[in-house]
């Protein structure tokens, strides 16, 4: 009897529901004669986030770590006459009231992050994840998949490739398909836009809750959710304060081609106007802390570096990682908590952007970058980079080994050409205060955090007419490992079977490697091991666009010693680590990128090779990477602004100078 009764309570609840749904009228009304939006404001006229029910469908709850969880699911609207639902989680602390809130947007390829909303918890906050993108959800760490209703966009298809829809409108054009709003080209086809609509109903499903302060509400997302970040900020006057992560650089167009650097894109005039971060980001109010690594393959630093000059400095910081791509070190990552205490709490004071400039008229020639910190807090250490490669995905960044004098730090930087544009940017060190170095014991924070000063650059032309000069030399030293992994990035840096540290060093013509040298360098390990030794080559068609990138390994025996070993790579032993490509490495010049770790891959008369990874054992550290033998080619330097009789005796002098270095190394080995 009670299943029947239940059998036919849900069919009533069925039918209510399909009877809801077809006396909802659309969100957004039809096109007027075929006009479609021509700017946001156009495009954004016709919705209101608070005007519908959200038709909120709670599908789990439970308490983990002092924290009401809940699995919900809400309705953005009604398209083509099907509702659209985004599921989410949500929680908040147990007996929170009146608490600062926070919408975290996942990436490309991901999920709604249930650990990133749990850790928000533990730190006082309120916290949703919205599941745009529409893969299943599971439960965090403990990956327990989730097997109920997930989100369904209905008629339209948001959710990230692959897909329903053959079409991509995240990135492909905005003409119509099936699934798509308007049977013409229109912004209202782009998925962004979808997507936002999603965003900003769950800021209005956070300001309905009973626990939230609905004026205290913060965004943070990364890579595409770093895009959605920025643009929501700008669109949704609801938002307190924002931190994009990987995402929201904008785009640079044609009209802009004599800037260094950056990703020049062609973008039609209704994407530029509609869909691109340019038309965002003047309309950001709110503060908002850019987070990025100087090598993002996503939000490309100098796109960033171009269209954000305008933000003022007031409500903007910046936290750039040095030599990542698409992730974080500790001490940047670290600002985004510190940026939410203080807009949504009042409980910390982030100090001002460092004012950073850059002299190129100086007394023997070499630009010399000034930086002054904010001092109201001690500042533990100033870090000037400088990179003279157009490309910014590979490029690596010099530390210029900044000195202090009163309040200001200052640091020379060389050229090698007068052909090439500098960018510079400088990272400040502070301490983090103690109360947030726990905040629990799950949730152990680093001792220090790092801001960031404006990114700038100088070009060719500016060099010339000040007066540079040419005064730096190759070297065939190119690190002595005094600084450990300064000039590297770490990954898997806890697990001792799978750790690798990679650097874009090798790519910088005055470490580039000679023809027909040999890489060596020094290393300890205490047990038997092997190291992989890699080089990755043309990545991001730096050398060749439209060629693959194409990388190279060789694993390296090392027996247990408490004792230096000398590790020695050739070309001719290096073999392609991917068995679909045939083609041999001749020299070290298109290298963007070296790594070393205990596990990788190669290929033995075309089969794949897998390195079983062992635990290491030992201090993970090297010293003297240097190149011996070969020789420098002529043209190596060609493209610097020496006469020819200056340029040869400059070229004599560097053969000699690195001649020197390689035989002080193999004395210290």
């Amino acid at each position: 009897m009670k299943s029947l009764l239940f059998y036919l309570f849900s069919l009533l609840v069925f039918a209510n529901s399909l009877l809801s749904t077809a006396i909802q009228a659309e969100t957004l009304p039809p096109l007027v004669n075929g006009k479609v939006p021509a700017n946001l404001d156009e495009l954004w006229a016709d919705f209101d986030p608070r005007k519908e029910p959200l038709e909120v469908e709670l599908l789990k709850e439970w308490e983990q770590d002092g924290a009401v969880c809940r699995l919900v699911r809400f309705q953005v609207g009604v398209f083509k006459g099907a509702p659209a639902k985004v599921a989410a989680f949500y929680a908040f602390p147990q007996g929170g009231q009146k608490l600062p809130a926070l919408l975290s947007i996942h990436g490309g390829g991901q999920s709604a992050g249930f650990d990133s909303v749990l850790k928000d918890t533990v730190r006082g906050y309120a916290s949703m994840s919205i599941n745009w993108g529409g893969n299943p959800l599971n439960f965090g760490r403990a990956v327990v998949k989730y097997e109920g209703p997930q989100t369904d966009w209905g008629q339209l298809d948001a959710t990230h490739p692959p897909q329903r829809n053959k079409a991509n409108h995240f990135v492909s054009e905005l003409t119509p398909d099936e699934y798509t709003l308007d049977a013409v080209v229109s912004p209202r086809n782009s998925n962004w836009f979808l997507v936002l609509m999603a965003a900003r109903r769950a800021i209005t499903f956070l300001e309905s809750q009973p626990e939230i302060d609905g004026s205290l509400i913060g965004v943070y997302g990364h890579s595409m959710g770093g895009k959605l970040t920025t643009n929501l900020a700008a669109i949704d006057k609801r938002v307190r304060v924002a931190v994009p992560s990987c995402g929201g650089a904008g785009d640079l167009t044609e009209l802009q081609a004599d800037l260094p650097g950056g990703l020049k894109t062609k973008l039609s005039a209704m994407k530029l106007a509609c869909v691109s971060d340019n038309a965002y980001i003047p309309r950001l109010t709110c503060p908002v802390l850019w987070l990025s690594p100087t090598n993002d393959f996503h939000a490309h630093i100098d796109n960033m570096a171009w269209n954000w000059r305008e933000v003022p400095d007031e409500r903007f910081r910046l936290s750039i990682s040095p030599h990542f791509n698409h992730r974080h070190t500790k001490e940047h990552e670290v600002t985004q908590f510190l940026w939410f205490e203080e807009h949504l709490k009042g409980a910390f004071k982030m100090p001002e952007t460092p004012q950073i400039e850059l002299q190129l008229k100086t007394q023997d020639g070499v630009p010399l970058v000034t930086v002054v910190p904010d001092g109201s807090q001690a500042v533990q250490n100033v870090a000037i980079y400088y990179a003279l490669d157009p490309h910014e995905l590979t490029r690596f960044w010099r530390d210029a080994r900044a000195e202090k004098s009163g309040g200001q730090w200052h640091a020379r930087c060389p050229v090698m050409s007068l052909d090439q544009p500098l960018f510079f940017y400088a990272d400040v060190t502070y301490e983090l205060p103690g109360g947030y170095r726990t905040v629990s014991r799950k949730y152990q924070l680093p001792d220090t955090y790092n801001l960031s000063s404006r990114v700038l650059s100088s070009g060719p032309a500016e060099l010339k007419a000040a007066g540079v000069t040419v005064t730096d030399s190759p070297e065939r030293l190119i690190d002595d490992g005094a600084r450990g992994w300064h000039d590297w990035y770490q990954i898997n840096w806890d697990h001792p079977p799978l750790w690798s540290v990679s650097t874009r060093k090798l790519k910088d013509v005055k470490w580039r490697g000679p023809n027909g040298a040999k890489l060596m360098f020094d290393i300890r390990c205490h047990t038997d091991n092997s190291l992989v030794v890699s080089v990755h080559c043309n990545e991001w068609g730096a050398y060749e666009p439209g060629k693959p990138a194409v990388s190279y390994s060789v694993i390296k025996p090392l027996q247990g010693s408490t004792d230096w070993q000398t590790v020695v790579v050739s070309l001719e032993e290096l073999a392609v680590t991917d068995p679909k490509y045939s083609m041999p490495i001749h020299d070290w010049q298109s290298v963007c990128e070296l790594s070393i770790s205990p596990a990788g891959q190669t290929t033995r008369s075309g089969q794949l090779v897998k390195v079983e990874a062992k635990a290491w054992e030992g201090p993970r550290e090297i010293r003297n990477l240097r190149w011996e033998g070969g020789e420098y080619s002529r043209n190596r330097m060609s493209n610097s602004a020496l006469a020819p009789a200056e340029h040869e005796k400059a070229f004599n002098e560097a053969i000699k100078k690195s001649l020197q270095q390689e035989e002080a190394a193999r004395k210290g080995k």
